[in-house]
């Protein structure tokens, strides 16, 4: 008979052995922690380079205006003497006059366009296939372009000391992780399929919408519609139910990259990000369109940006 002090060391090793053989192995714990660290310094170079293309001279944070150019002369600067008035730069910066869609401008003050000084000339919009004009001043830290949004033409200003870009709060994120990198399936729509797309503005642009990415999230699928605007990559503009609840409320912008011959693309909703119009009024965005509301939380990517608060101007008391 066996002594049950020698059974109670038995059954200690036996489960000491199992416990040793179910749980994960040294290398696999390395493996699991190298894979966390490549991760994390991927996303933390993707957000840097977010961060500094956000607030570069010429970036979103760096709009000051947004003027609707109606047919007609147009004189525009900072002086309170022309009909559409700049928060930054000279008192006179020109004249724009619109006709038959096409708007020309004349210098009142020197100027480059498109980086070579002049005085002048014809400008293209950013509906143009090479792209608008853009307009320097202010020894380069001014830009202004003409754009085309719902039907209308509108001159975009921008300026390296516009006080959204000088007193910029900063990014933040939720947690995220690997878990929000999705494997998605495209869906090809007919050829030459838009969309019709409501932008903040109020006005709506039918957007070339080649197909739906198709993803599956603890055992739910969801479908987005994808835009594609000419880039190398499509744009998904989408919605949750974090949009107003800790994310930005208007939405939020994923750039995904083309599918493979098999229709396969990843979904890395960690580079969710805000569009341009949750850090200034004087963008155009588009809205997420009712197909790419998800009943989903996205606790992954941009948080909704914080502004700088407005400290009251203090007033010297009455002498």
């Amino acid at each position: 008979m066996v002594p049950a002090r020698t059974l109670i060391l038995l059954a200690a090793a036996l489960l000491a052995a199992c416990s040793r053989d179910t749980g994960p192995s040294a290398a696999a714990l390395a493996a699991r922690a190298k894979a966390r660290a490549a991760f994390e310094a991927s996303e933390q170079a993707w957000r840097t380079q977010r961060l500094a293309d956000l607030t570069r001279p010429d970036g979103w944070t760096s709009l000051v205006g947004l003027h609707w150019l109606d047919p007609g002369t147009h004189r525009v600067g900072s002086g309170a003497d022309n009909g559409i008035r700049l928060a930054l730069g000279p008192a006179h910066l020109g004249v724009f006059t619109v006709r038959a869609g096409k708007v020309h401008f004349v210098a009142d003050t020197e100027v480059s366009i498109d980086g070579v000084p002049a005085r002048g000339g014809e400008l293209r919009s950013d509906a143009d296939p090479g792209g608008a004009s853009v307009i320097g001043f202010d020894d380069g830290k001014g830009q202004a372009l003409v754009i085309a949004r719902g039907g209308r033409l509108a001159l975009r200003v921008k300026h390296a000391d516009a006080p959204t870009r000088l007193h910029f709060t900063g990014l933040t994120y939720w947690p995220g992780g690997p878990q929000w990198r999705l494997p998605a399936r495209f869906i090809p729509h007919p050829p030459g399929k838009t969309l019709p797309v409501v932008n903040i503005i109020g006005t709506t642009e039918n957007i070339p919408n080649p197909g739906v990415l198709e993803f599956t999230r603890n055992g739910n699928r969801y479908r987005l519609e994808a835009l594609d605007e000419g880039e190398g990559t499509l744009l998904v503009v989408f919605a949750d139910r974090t949009s107003g609840h800790g994310s930005y409320g208007a939405g939020r912008f994923l750039d995904v990259p083309r599918p493979d011959a098999q229709g396969r693309v990843l979904l890395d909703f960690n580079r969710a990000y805000n569009p341009p119009c949750a850090f200034t009024l004087f963008s155009t965005c588009p809205l997420p369109p009712p197909e790419n509301r998800l009943n989903l939380r996205v606790e992954a990517g941009e948080k909704a940006y914080r502004k700088p608060v407005e400290r009251p101007v203090p007033v010297s008391p009455a002498a």
